[in-house]
């Protein structure tokens, strides 16, 4: 068992990223919903950024990102439709280590119950790299709002069972030593 598989709660420092040619810090009402959800579930928001939707810039942020000793998870939003400026798959799968492929069809079948059929036209998706977990959901508020209370938030909790990714991350052991002798 790992040495932060138990049932205790660990803060984990979230990179939150949106994916827009047109938000800016005033407009962007995903990637503030996403701050919102991960700070009052106890998480740390350990950077913002807006970028592009361009391949490359959001490769470079995302590789530092996921280069970061102190940077668990990244959560994207946006970018993951099918207009030709929706590049974030093609950005961000050369990076992982591992899919998860596991999170865009619990993505879209959660979100089949919100919306109907129109979520076949998501590509969210997730994988890890550089054992920082990643997830990439769609631009609207309300996807940002379903993925995260729905799907990310479990799987980012280390006090869910049966499974959940916090082992599988870098997390500092004095981090996991501090919230064991809390717990």
């Amino acid at each position: 068992m790992s040495a932060h598989s138990g049932k205790t709660f660990i803060p984990l420092n979230i990179a939150i990223l949106t994916v827009s040619d047109t938000r800016d810090e005033s407009n962007d009402t995903s990637g503030q919903a996403l701050v919102e959800r991960i700070t009052e579930a106890g998480h740390h928001l350990a950077e913002k950024a807006i970028v592009k939707d361009d391949v490359y810039q959001l490769r470079a942020i995302v590789s530092k990102w996921i280069a970061d000793d102190n940077i668990q998870a990244v959560i994207s939003t946006g970018g993951t439709g099918f207009t030709p400026r929706d590049n974030t798959p093609e950005a961000l799968t050369p990076l992982f280590d591992k899919a998860v492929e596991g999170f865009g069809e619990v993505f879209r079948y959660v979100s089949l119950q919100e919306i109907g059929t129109s979520t076949i036209q998501s590509r969210a998706f997730g994988g890890i790299a550089n054992s920082t977990v990643i997830f990439c959901v769609p631009g609207s508020t309300n996807a940002c709002k379903t993925a995260w209370d729905k799907v990310i938030k479990e799987q980012l909790d280390a006090s869910h069972r049966p499974c959940n990714f916090v082992p599988h991350l870098k997390i500092p052991t004095e981090q996991v030593e501090q919230c064991e002798s809390r717990g």
